[in-house]
């Protein structure tokens, strides 16, 4: 039973070291207990804690770790904007009951500068975020593994805000064969539609009025992809939503086949697709994505 005494008073169990928290999980691993991993950078919203809702009636035990990775960022100057606000962090954790948070340092996780990692992800490291971010789903991968190698979760919960990171992290768990289910939670929207996100914070009220024309833009494809009209067409007017909207500068649309996400100039609805997006607002680059159609069984 002494597994069952991890927190007091709704308090969240902190680990800094992958030591102290390798022989935690190892103990409630023996007792047969199912562990979820819940990755994040920190700065957390409702669309984390919808991650840790999600995992908490199928798992035992769920992991948060917040760790702003290094390796990730091709732009030094975004990485030193990433908003670290922990102490508001831990009590949002601490309010949907999460059972653990590890909260490493870069020199824990990255104890030899020098490390080499490649994982030949074909060109989904190379497209769309790939091509605007060179470099960041290497670095991506390379701290999702150091996570499951140490967390070794039975469930590993991704959002499906950063769709194209979900497409790499699922290539690379059939790649290294690992026995992790991955469950992907729908985007969580804000009243008037604005994908939540942590860069949010950086946008005036204006600014997350100017955004609001991305999730227009994707309700309109969304809407009109069975219309009898070219799929080109359609992608034009949705385009227009973006580029008629003042202070919003876009830097892709894109309607692709979800599991490669190759572009497509027509929708085959026996496979899944999705439109993404990005554009900057106010200096700040955001990006939001919509399932178009869904498989049916």
């Amino acid at each position: 039973m002494q597994l069952c005494q991890q927190k007091l008073n709704s308090k969240v169990e902190i680990f800094k070291t992958k030591a102290s928290l390798q022989a935690y999980l190892q103990q409630a691993r023996s007792t047969g207990q199912k562990i979820a991993l819940i990755p994040t950078m920190g700065a957390l919203h409702e669309g984390h804690l919808s991650l840790l809702n999600y995992a908490k009636p199928i798992s035992d035990i769920r992991v948060c770790s917040i760790f702003v990775n290094p390796t990730q960022f091709n732009d030094p100057k975004d990485l030193e904007k990433y908003p670290r606000p922990i102490e508001n962090d831990i009590r949002l954790l601490e309010s949907v009951d999460c059972d653990i948070l590890f909260l490493p340092s870069v020199d824990e996780m990255y104890p030899d500068k020098n490390e080499a990692w490649h994982l030949d992800l074909g060109e989904l490291d190379q497209i769309w975020e790939g091509e605007k971010r060179p470099g960041h789903f290497q670095g991506v991968t390379q701290v999702v593994y150091k996570l499951f190698t140490l967390v070794q979760p039975d469930i590993a919960c991704f959002g499906q805000k950063d769709f194209q990171q979900v497409m790499v992290i699922k290539r690379m768990i059939a790649m290294k064969d690992l026995a992790i289910q991955l469950a992907i939670c729908p985007i969580i929207r804000d009243q008037d539609g604005l994908a939540l996100s942590s860069r949010n914070a950086r946008l005036s009220d204006a600014g997350k009025r100017t955004a609001l024309a991305l999730s227009r833009s994707l309700q309109y494809v969304k809407d009109h992809i069975h219309d009898a009209i070219p799929l080109a067409e359609i992608k034009d007017k949705a385009l227009q939503i973006l580029t008629d909207t003042e202070g919003l500068t876009v830097e892709y649309f894109a309607l692709c086949e979800s599991s490669t996400l190759k572009e497509v100039n027509h929708i085959d609805f026996s496979k899944q697709h999705v439109a993404l997006v990005a554009a900057w607002v106010e200096g700040v680059r955001l990006i939001d994505n919509m399932i178009l159609n869904n498989l049916s069984n």
